[in-house]
């Protein structure tokens, strides 16, 4: 008999490699199909148009194969079941499709619902789907917080946030008293904080990604999981957020239960998620135009040239972002697919700006939107700037340009105007200068106004809501230097005419400053102008471009023009990196970060005329950021209202103060008065008890009655009446 070996006995054999390798594999070949509900239920006579109409549609992410589309009929009543399948050519085009098509509308009556076909069998096995219907519990409803309660105030006092040390915390603004606390917390942010454009949430920043808070009770609202996130975006309706990492996103092979990312965000930069749903709607890998958004990052959410890199229109329809030297990427929400399914070919484009106007139709016409782009010269043609109507993609204005270094657009903020600032050089290339082009966007055939400079424009500012700018000159630096070259300050207002708006003329220039920076009331009217981030000067100057006061005469000549400048204070704030105008346009807070530096780290307040009203220094202080307001529901002829009976509104305000200093004054001297009660009950409690205890003690109950009747007894007390004539007058009575 033959010795009796293992591999005679099936059981001790391993197979696991072999069943592995052989296995039938339900996914396997499945992966580019996918699953469409929602369709129209047709006749069989009406499938072939459906199919058709419905391969038009889904052909928008990617090849559909002939005879791809699979659409079932209803033996009984022969008609479709209102699905279909579809094969795409690859995996990632069916996953597309699943993200980007899933949820958009066929008709009026019919939206599709995408997903892929191994979804069904990874869903329905094991287990997961339950033989018998249980109906779903409907959740309670839950009464969400008011995310603009604070706007109900009484006093109409504004919101600030502070980040310093570990600790952000958001304050009601008291004026010259200590700010008021409304949360503080500890490590609420690992990187910045930040609010949305209409003051509704606070964002805040960590390596797992971004959060937003709000309401009375500060609860987080919503979470957007985008791993080591740097810079956050808004759109200006508060209805969209672009999150972008310097770091591609990766993907693990076997992600674990739960996890937000998919495999289509795998080596992507740049997220669109929808705020109030959470939902990512579409990521997108960073472009030359975000290369060096590094800077971005740096300045900790500071908007630098290249942030932010997507661009919204005004009423959050579309957003954009520039391949630079080829073309401008323009995208519907909230599908986020390409306008015209394709993008906007401009040969050479640099950058573009959206007007931050609210389009209007006129008549039958639909309202379109405004975008303005440049592109530089090259094959023998100019530098030109460019305004085109979205979604028609009309052209509307061009402008040629000569000798042309660089461009930048600056938007007046109802969209009224656009000013191209053009950097130009001479035809030797040795020197440069500046030179200013005002569209004027809202008059017929867009007229374009030209203001010639000798010298280099630094900085430039729209007056908000307004028709004045101001803008900081400056000559070529010398070479080798080590002081930066003088800067001249130049403000500019519209001539007075009966209609319309009159050319711009200067009011005045300011020579040989040190500023750097321009800084507008949000409500316009005053302007501050500093030098901030600089180690020699920290100038503050406070102007008014309306002063009540005596006219002053305007540099051009021959010309009325609507301002009346004063200035109407200066100061210094030392190391001054940040300033911050609050959203009433009544107080300006400049701070110095630890960001920059590490010296006098802190905040001043000043009032809008340049009046110190507190001054805190705060150890590790990093940010403040005055809580923006959504816009007013007042119309403007009530508006108008209010600023003429703006005298009479001031008088209560003036007593409202007064009467709060008085309340704060009384509670000091009955604080006072209490304390001075309470010593007093306290010195009359003891003489009582030591009394008490002397007469226990057979001692007299005062040791010091004798002395003190002998020193009255020797006490003299001598009176002297002295006479003084303070004034003496003769009258003759008749």
């Amino acid at each position: 008999m033959a010795p009796h070996s293992s591999f005679d006995d099936d059981e001790d054999i391993d197979f696991s490699d072999l069943r592995e390798q052989f296995e039938v594999r339900l996914d396997e070949g499945l992966d580019a199909f996918v699953v469409v509900d929602g369709c129209p239920v047709v006749p069989e006579e009406n499938r072939g148009k459906l199919i058709k109409f419905l391969s038009k549609k889904l052909s928008e992410v990617g090849k559909i194969k002939a005879d791809s589309v699979t659409m079932p009929l209803n033996a009984e009543t022969n008609k479709t079941e209102g699905y279909a399948f579809v094969e795409y050519e690859t995996p990632e085009q069916a996953l597309a499709a699943c993200k980007q098509l899933s949820g958009i509308p066929l008709d009026r009556k019919h939206t599709i619902a995408i997903n892929k076909l191994t979804d069904i069998e990874h869903f329905g096995r094991e287990g997961r789907i339950k033989e018998e219907y249980v109906e779903p519990e409907i959740e309670p409803y839950v009464e969400r917080e008011h995310f603009r309660s604070w706007l109900s105030e009484p006093n109409a006092r504004d919101q600030f946030v502070m980040y310093r040390g570990e600790s952000v915390g958001v304050f009601w603004n008291r004026k010259k008293d200590q700010p008021e606390p409304v949360v503080d917390r500890q490590h609420w942010t690992e990187s910045f904080v930040q609010w949305s454009p209409q003051g509704t949430y606070l964002t805040s920043v960590h390596a797992q990604g971004v959060q937003l808070w709000g309401g009375p009770s500060w609860k987080r609202v919503m979470r957007f999981a985008h791993p080591a996130a740097n810079l956050v975006d808004f759109s200006p309706n508060e209805n969209y957020i672009v999150t972008w990492s310097n770091r591609p996103i990766s993907i693990p092979e076997n992600p674990p239960p739960g996890f937000p990312l998919s495999a289509d965000e795998d080596g992507k930069n740049f997220i669109v998620w929808d705020i109030k749903t959470g939902n990512l709607l579409r990521s997108f890998t960073s472009l030359e135009a975000a290369n060096d958004a590094d800077e971005g990052v740096k300045a900790l959410g500071r908007k630098k040239i290249n942030w932010p890199v997507f661009k919204w229109s005004s009423d959050d329809k579309y957003v954009a972002r520039v391949l630079p030297g080829q073309a401008i990427q323009i995208y519907e929400t909230p599908s986020m697919m390409l306008l015209g399914k394709k993008a906007v070919k401009v040969e050479g484009v640099v950058d573009f700006e959206w007007s931050p106007s609210i389009p209007e139709g006129k008549g039958k016409s639909k309202p379109e939107q405004m975008l303005t782009y440049w592109t530089p010269e090259m094959n023998n043609q100019t530098a030109r700037v460019t305004l085109m109507n979205i979604p028609s993609q009309t052209i509307v204005r061009t402008r040629n340009l000569v000798n042309v270094s660089d461009c930048k657009l600056h938007w007046q903020s109802e969209g009224k105007y656009l000013c191209v600032k053009v950097d130009r050089h001479t035809k030797t290339k040795k020197s440069t200068f500046t030179s200013l082009e005002f569209f004027r966007v809202k008059e017929k055939n867009i007229p374009v106004e030209i203001v010639e400079l000798k010298q280099t424009v630094i900085n430039f500012a729209w007056e908000p809501k307004g028709d004045r700018f101001v803008f900081i000159t400056t000559d070529e630096a010398v070479q080798g230097a080590t002081v930066a070259p003088k800067t001249n300050i130049a403000f500019y207002a519209p001539e007075k005419i009966k209609n319309g708006v009159g050319e711009f003329c200067l009011v005045k220039t300011v020579e040989k400053k040190n500023s750097n920076a321009i800084y507008w009331s949000p409500k316009g009217r005053f302007v501050l102008i500093a030098t901030v981030h600089s180690q020699q000067s920290f100038d503050l100057e406070f102007w008014d471009c309306e002063f009540e006061g005596e006219k002053q005469k305007p540099e051009t000549k021959n010309k009325e023009v609507a301002a009346n400048l004063m200035l109407m204070g200066a100061s210094e704030h030392y190391g001054v990196t940040d300033v911050e105008w609050d959203p009433t346009g009544r107080y300006v807070a400049t701070s110095v970060s630890m960001w920059r530096h590490t010296m006098e780290n802190g905040y001043h307040l000043w009032d809008f005329k340049g009046t110190l009203l507190r001054e805190e220094h705060i150890d590790r202080f990093k940010q403040l950021l005055w809580r923006p307001r959504p816009p007013t529901m007042l119309s403007k002829e009530e508006q108008k209202t209010i600023r003429k009976n703006l005298r009479e509104y001031s008088r209560q305000f003036d007593e409202e103060d007064t009467f709060e200093a008085e309340t704060a004054n009384r509670e000091v001297v009955e604080a006072r008065k209490r304390q001075l009660d309470e010593w007093r009950a306290w010195r009359e409690r003891v003489e009582k008890d030591l009394k008490a205890q002397r007469v226990e003690l057979g001692l007299p109950e005062d040791p010091n009655a004798a002395q003190r009747k002998k020193d009255e007894a020797e006490d003299t007390v001598i009176e002297e009446i002295v006479e003084e004539v303070i004034s003496e007058h003769e009258e003759e009575i008749v």
